[in-house]
């Protein structure tokens, strides 16, 4: 599974990256989405690489982020009580789930599909530069787990 995180705005955007952009549901600065690995994914990802970015979400990471930024309809946190509803016993039951793609975050019944975010705590590196360039932009394989921890802290 993939975490896809928007990093720069709506200035100057091709039309064609912004429709790639609404269709991941990335339509702010620090949202985050849970995606499936595949081919059209990968595709929109490269399509969109200069305004988001993304790597392999891990278990703890998936699990944290539910719990801590997860929401339902009328902004209410995702909490055991839900879990329960939907027969998971905790946030890491869930994160396993998704993970082995036997449920997918965005179809769950009332969860919001998008995780707000707050900018990383340090700030970003450079956003107009790919990661591979010492930058923030782009594929970032598992570093992405570091990166969404420094943007759930408070």
């Amino acid at each position: 599974m993939y975490a896809v995180i928007r990093i720069r705005g709506r200035a100057g955007v091709n039309r064609d990256v912004a429709q790639t952009l609404r269709y991941l549901r990335l339509t702010r600065v620090n949202h985050l989405v849970i995606l499936p690995k595949n081919r059209v994914t990968d595709g929109m990802l490269r399509k969109a690489k200069d305004y988001i970015t993304w790597g392999e979400i891990d278990r703890e990471t998936l699990a944290e982020l539910i719990s801590r930024k997860g929401r339902l309809i009328g902004d209410r946190p995702i909490d055991l009580e839900y879990l329960k509803k939907l027969n998971f016993n905790s946030f890491e039951e869930l994160a396993d789930a998704i993970l082995e793609k036997k449920v997918r975050y965005d179809r769950l019944p009332e969860v919001k599909p998008v995780f707000r975010l707050n900018p990383p705590r340090g700030g970003f590196k450079n956003t107009k530069r790919s990661f591979r360039e010492n930058g923030d932009l782009g594929y970032r394989q598992k570093h992405i787990n570091d990166l969404i921890k420094r943007m759930m802290v408070i």
